[in-house]
Order: structure tokens, then sequence, then C-alpha cells
């Protein structure tokens, strides 16, 4: 039997409740009205005993200071409208104490298509920001110094032509691959399993990864190129066992997927990121966090053989929960961010996004912007919270709940490796029904009253809260499509048509994709030129509906 194995089998379960009716976690797990000294069984663990911060198997976070030693970086997700809409903001925000970019992406970006191409109408610039073009991404961070800031780029189909886009923009101002910050999140397994978006099929996007990966391997050495992401399975109706197994099971697919294409385990690995949701039950986030670092790196260090140790440390941006916001009573929402944000951080995450209480009716405004990014810094300065690394280790409720979440979340793997690996259980539509299984029941019990929320079910009101909301017109898509079609009949036609020839040529043979989509990129060909390559070559996937 496998270690991984073994600590499943050998996982403690809770005492009987005592006091009043049973309760359970939002991911279903029982719960006792009380813990103590025999709710534990540190025989079971991996090591048999808790450990310190920043020691294997990172239970209790990856640095041996946590917050004292650097703050979270306080990265606010931000992007509508133009380019330039979007780099004011970035400015503002940065102008208000965030410590990091990060960048969502409009619709029509997200799906690999350019402002102007007819099923672009009405999307351009609506929920996130329109980028088509290496200008485009000049202007998003006009007066931002590249080798200086940390950038995120929530972006996944054409991961490879905004990175592309990003190095064009960076070499036109004099600084390297080598020296670039940050992240993109080019995660394509979570989107056949939870966000559905996507060009071709799940083959053909991993071999594109795999590409990216050995590029940034090479070049990027600061660069995370991929963000493994459980925010948008949690947000698709996932529990947070459900989340923690499916995301550690993707990144095993990543790294099966570089191991593969005969990279060094230690190469990479200390590259890979992660991203988190983080709900209401604080608890069970604060467990989740930790369960994870310490899967993570059994299983960097037992199952594929890394040597370095930060191959091993799980490093994490996380979220506040999108689908815990709601439009009754808005005002609560501010509440509920603020319980997210203090389980993220006493999870020991490493990066953190706050949402903005106004984004069930529409894009933040900068006064919500604001006072979301206040709430993590009145944590951080206010609260206490980042004196102390891990303050709920060692508490027999948290620990006991780390070590039941990782066994329900190992036999989940368990099942994954059975099935072929996570390629092959998304291929048959495994974590997508077991996504909305959970989905069913969780809103069956929001129905019913069994789950309380607040406005919404229970202590509802007929008054309706007025709030500012940002409105996003036409003018951005007509300005968008001025300007992509201004880019074309500006660039040297034959140049940027030969460029995406050697696009087809690297898909089609064994040349590396990322390669031929940077000369494509300095060729000023445009994000849907490039994508509608992929379109042709691989086909253009449609969900088989396994539900």
């Amino acid at each position: 039997m496998s270690p991984l194995a073994k600590t499943a089998a050998e996982a403690p379960s809770p005492s009987p409740t005592s006091v009043g009716e049973t309760r359970e976690t939002m991911s279903g797990l029982p719960l006792s009205a009380v813990y103590g000294p025999a709710d534990r069984a540190p025989g079971w663990t991996y090591d048999g005993a808790l450990g310190d911060p920043g020691q294997f198997p990172f239970t209790r976070g990856p640095h041996a200071t946590m917050y004292r030693g650097k703050p979270w970086t306080m990265r606010m997700f931000s992007g509508f409208g133009t380019p330039a809409d979007t780099n004011a903001r970035f400015k503002f925000l940065l102008a208000h104490g965030q410590t990091g970019l990060s960048t969502a992406f409009d619709m029509p970006t997200l799906m690999g298509f350019d402002p102007d191409d007819p099923r672009a109408r009405g999307e351009v610039g609506r929920e996130g920001v329109a980028i088509a073009t290496v200008a485009d991404m000049d202007r998003l961070f006009d007066g931002i110094a590249l080798a200086d800031v940390s950038t995120s780029m929530t972006i996944n189909a054409p991961a490879v032509v905004l990175l592309a886009f990003y190095v064009v923009v960076a070499e036109r101002r004099g600084v390297a691959p080598d020296r670039l910050a940050g992240t993109i999140q080019n995660d394509m397994l979570k989107e056949f399993i939870a966000q559905k978006e996507w060009i071709c099929g799940i083959r053909p996007h991993m071999r594109i990864i795999r590409d990216m990966l050995v590029f940034c391997t090479a070049h990027m050495p600061r660069w995370n190129t991929i963000s493994i992401s459980g925010y948008h399975i949690r947000e698709a109706g996932a529990t947070a066992v459900q989340e923690l197994a499916f995301t550690i099971a993707d990144g095993i697919g990543y790294v099966q997927l570089g191991i593969d294409a005969g990279l060094p385990v230690d190469a990479f690995a200390p590259r890979l990121s992660f991203f988190w949701d983080v709900h209401n039950d604080l608890f069970e986030e604060v467990a989740k966090f930790r369960a994870a670092r310490r899967m993570w790196a059994r299983l960097l260090r037992d199952r594929f053989g890394a040597k370095n140790p930060r191959s091993w440390m799980l490093r994490t941006h996380a979220q506040t929960a999108g689908v815990s916001l709601m439009a009754p009573q808005p005002l609560n929402n501010v509440v509920r961010t603020t319980l997210q944000a203090l389980a993220a951080v006493l999870g020991g995450t490493q990066s953190l996004h706050t949402n903005s209480f106004d984004e069930t009716y529409a894009l933040p405004t900068e006064h919500a912007a604001t006072l979301a990014l206040r709430t993590q810094q009145i944590i951080a300065a206010e609260s206490g919270l980042a004196d102390i690394a891990d303050p709920l280790g060692g508490s027999y409720f948290v620990e006991d709940l780390t070590d039941r979440m990782e066994a329900e979340a190992l036999r989940i793997i368990e099942r994954i490796d059975q099935l072929g690996g996570i390629v092959a259980a998304v291929e048959t539509g495994y974590p997508q029904r077991e996504i909305a299984n959970a989905a069913y029941r969780f809103q069956r019990a929001v129905d019913s009253g069994e789950r309380v929320v607040v406005g919404v079910n229970r202590y509802v009101t007929d008054e309706r809260e007025r709030i500012p909301t940002l409105k996003i017109d036409e003018a951005p898509e007509r300005e968008q499509v001025a300007r992509v079609r201004a880019v074309r009949a500006g660039r040297d036609p034959a140049a940027a048509s030969a460029a995406l020839d050697g696009v087809r040529g690297a898909c089609r043979g064994d040349a590396n994709v990322m390669e031929a989509v940077i000369e494509a990129a300095r060729r000023d060909a445009t994000l849907g030129e490039i994508c509608q390559v992929f379109r042709e070559l691989f086909g253009e996937y449609r969900d088989p509906a396994h539900l």
C-alpha cells in the first residue's frame, strides 16, 4: 500500500456529537460538539508530528516566519473596457496600497476572438479588459515598469497568446523574459471540469501547455507558468473537499506533463502555483489550505521524486467566493468577504483578492474596490494575524478537520488514478458529474432552508438597497474594433502571414508552439488570428455533456 493510500485508510473519524443535533461542514463532514485530545490520532499522519512552518510537509505554512517576514500580496483582480480604462484602475489601486497586479479579460479575449469578430458583438470590454494585439497589451501596462511588478493574468484557452504579447511588449521596452515576474493561469484541466472556456479539445490544449512549460522553464525562471486553479471548480458548485481533490489531481496531471516532456521535476515544479476559492465555512477553509500544502509536499517528494524543497512547497493565491455574494442586502457581502479573507490568512495564503460587495450587480466601482482592498489592509495592520505563523495550529478541531479533509480528498484522487489519470477522468465526465451533484445538493439545502443564507432565505426584508454601479457602454467596443483593424492595416501583411504559417507548422510538427506564437506576436498577428490556427488544425471543441 502506498503512503498516500495508507494515509487515507487510517484517517481518524470524529467522535460522536454529544450535545445538540448533528452538524456538518459545508462539505458534509460530520462535526462533534467539542474536540479534545481523543480526537487527535497523530500516529496516522505522515510523519507523526505537526512540525513547524517552513518545514516539510508545510502543513503550517511554506515559510518559517510567514507574514512577519513578508505580508501576503494584495492582488486585486481588475479589468474592464479598453486597455486604457484598466490601466487607470491598476494605477488607482497601486496608489491605494495594492502590491500586485491581476488582470481580468473580457469574454471575447477569454475565448480567443478579436473584438470585430461577429461572435464578440456586445461583449467587448463588458466583463473584463479587451486585449487583441501587442499594442493593446502595451497600453494595458503603460507607465508600469514590467521588470519591477508582479503581474497575474487570468487567461486559459488563449494563454499562450497573451503571454506572448506580454513577452513582446517587454522586449520592445528592453526587458528580457528572464526579468519578468508573475503568473498566467493557463489551467485548461479546470476549464474542462468547470469553467467551460476552451478553443480546441483537451489533448491539444495540454500539448500547448507542455510547450509553454518547456519554454518558460528555459527562459522565464521568475514566471509561474500554470496557476492550478480550484477557484472555478468551487464556483461551479464543488464542495471544499472536491475542490481540494480535483485541484491537486490537476496538479498531478501537469507535473506528469512536464516529466513526459523530458523536464526534470525540480526544473519546473518550483514555478507551479495554486489558486483557491475561500468560502464561508471558516474552519473548513483553513483546513483546506493546510491539507493542500501537506498533500502537495508528499506527492512531489514521494510520488515524483522531487529533491528540491521548493518543489514541495505549495504556494498559492486565493480569492474570496464570488458565488457567495448575494444581491439582496448587498452590504452583507462585506461581512462575508471579511470572514473569507480571514480564513485565507489563517490558512496561510501568499496572495489574496477580496471581492467587492457590488459584484452581483456589475463590475466593481472604485469605491467598492477600495473597500475590498481596505478589508485586507485592516486584517494585515490591525488584527494581529500577521504576527503569528499558523495561529490555529495545534487546535484539536482544526487538526482533526485537516486530517479528515486530506483523507477524503485522497480517496477521490485514488479514484482518478484508477480511471487512468485526470485527463482520462475528465474525458469520462467524472469530475463534472461529481460537481454537478454537489451543486444540486447545496441548492436544495438552500431552497429548503436547511442551509441558511442571510437575507435570502432568512432575515429577509422588503427594502431594496440602491447602490451605485459601474456601467460599460458601447464606446469601448467601437474603440477596440477600430484599434484592431488599424493594427491589421498598418503591419507588414507578408510577415504576419508567414508568422501565422509558422504557428501552423509548429502545431502540425514537433516545434515549440510558444516560440512560434511569440514570433507571430512580433509580426502583429492578432489574438483571433492565432487562435483561429488552433481551431483549424485541432478542431473547435464541443462539450459532450457527460452529465
